[in-house]
């Protein structure tokens, strides 16, 4: 009785996964809880394991496919009895003593999932392999070895040249003649990444990838949001002067202290609390006909990985000094990356900041997360001539922006808040030495 994977159930309201990469491939033994395929929903990337050990026996779900919560993707049988390939001790001696690849042909031929991929590619028709698994099941290996002997003994009408392209489109297959030959389970294609298609001028081919689960949800919540909200977006500048040279004078000894570095986006977060305090509105959100506001401070840190953009949460961020602030930014960042941030990490959130001057973005007007009522875009830092008690000198500086909803925020709530982020990263030592 083989072992099914199902796809898990995710997160809430999430009720479809896209199947990622498959870590083994068919015909692979498994370990009990080993980690067979990347899973990705709408909000994260997650490792699949295997329910139990054996060997991957048949993949039912591709990369790029999707599948619903509770879908079988995959089959693990058991090892004892999908890997073997010895002669059954019941077979007949004229059996035994046969070569796999050239026995009488059987029309009731039961063939492995892994060995149909095999015959599938070669172009053998299963009834032409005898197995030598237990009952006359016709193994990988068997497989294998028939594909090898292939040009001697099976007459191919219409091979495949080694020639072809790979971003080709395939040759349609043509019906199987006899359909009660056909294996049981059709042998799945090659997953291609993406799809290129031709529109008949060299040159001028067209990429077709499928929208990720994480993507196509970024792109309704981000529509979602200009359809529900008010928004609007005041800006202003901040000098970095203070922040720089701070950082400069403490970033040897907090790096040795605490095993990373110091940061601008733990002062911008400590700033935004400090902001949020005097302006609740922006730390609340519209709940029907309700205000609700919130006594607590959930910061969510906007970081690209390699799925897309992610908003990860720093939970009571008020609670927490500067290092404790940049671990974990540093952790969220480097599992970003590789897709493996969980989904309630994603959940909820009070207030977003958004750093794309990482990327060397001058100006932009962020999107708010909803049901959220702000979100703070950070920009790159540029060294730009400033008026300073009456003289003209260069300092770094950075522009912010704040895009709020206008429902429950007015301009003046707004520019208050932005106001007090740029005095208090202009003079950070108090907030420094404070947490």
């Amino acid at each position: 009785m083989p072992f099914e994977l199902r796809v898990p159930p995710v997160g809430e309201s999430i009720t479809e996964v896209q199947i990622g990469e498959w870590l083994k491939q068919e015909g692979q033994s498994v370990r009990k809880d080993e980690n067979l395929v990347l899973i990705e929903s709408e909000k994260a990337t997650l490792e699949l394991p295997s329910p139990g050990a054996g060997v991957l026996a048949s993949i039912l779900k591709r990369r790029g496919e999707m599948a619903r919560v509770g879908d079988v993707i995959g089959l693990i049988q058991e090892a004892s009895v999908s890997d073997v390939s010895a002669p059954s001790t019941a077979a007949s001696p004229a059996t035994a003593t046969a070569e796999p690849s050239v026995a009488t042909p059987s029309a009731a031929a039961v063939v492995m999932p892994a060995a149909q991929r095999v015959l599938a590619e070669a172009g053998i028709p299963a009834p032409a392999v005898q197995g030598t698994g237990p009952s006359g099941r016709v193994t990988k290996e068997d497989a294998l070895k028939a594909a090898a002997a292939k040009p001697a003994q099976f007459s191919l009408t219409a091979p495949t040249p080694p020639s072809t392209p790979i971003s080709a489109a395939p040759a349609p297959v043509a019906p199987l003649a006899n359909p009660a030959a056909a294996p049981t389970t059709p042998a799945p294609a090659s997953p291609p990444a993406a799809v290129t298609a031709s529109v008949g001028v060299p040159g001028r081919e067209e990429e077709v990838v499928p929208m990720s689960p994480l993507r196509r949800t970024v792109a309704r919540r981000l529509v979602e949001a200009q359809a529900s909200m008010a928004m609007l977006t005041t800006f202003n500048e901040v000098d970095m002067s203070a922040a720089m040279a701070l950082r400069k004078q403490y970033q040897e000894a907090f790096t040795a202290r605490h095993g990373v570095k110091l940061g601008f986006m733990s002062m911008f977060v400590k700033a935004v609390i400090e902001a949020l305090k005097d302006v609740p509105q922006l730390n609340a959100e519209v709940r029907d006909q309700t205000i609700v506001y919130r006594r607590y401070y959930d910061i969510g840190v906007a970081i690209g990985g390699g799925k897309g953009l992610v908003v990860p949460v720093l939970r009571n961020a008020e609670r927490l000094g500067f290092a404790a602030i940049e671990q974990a930014i540093a952790e969220f960042a480097g599992r970003a990356k590789d897709g493996r941030i969980k989904p309630e990490e994603l959940a909820g959130g009070t207030f977003t900041l958004s750093n794309g001057g990482i990327y060397g973005s001058l100006l932009s007007t962020p999107i708010i997360n909803p049901p959220q009522s702000g979100i703070l875009g950070m920009h790159t830092i540029q060294d730009r001539a400033v008026v300073v008690e009456g003289q003209i000198v260069v300092r770094p500086m950075m522009y912010v922006a704040l895009t709020y909803d206008h429902r429950i925020v007015d301009g003046r709530e707004a520019v208050t808040f932005l106001k007090r982020v740029k005095e208090i990263i202009e003079a950070p030592a108090r907030m420094l030495i404070e947490a």
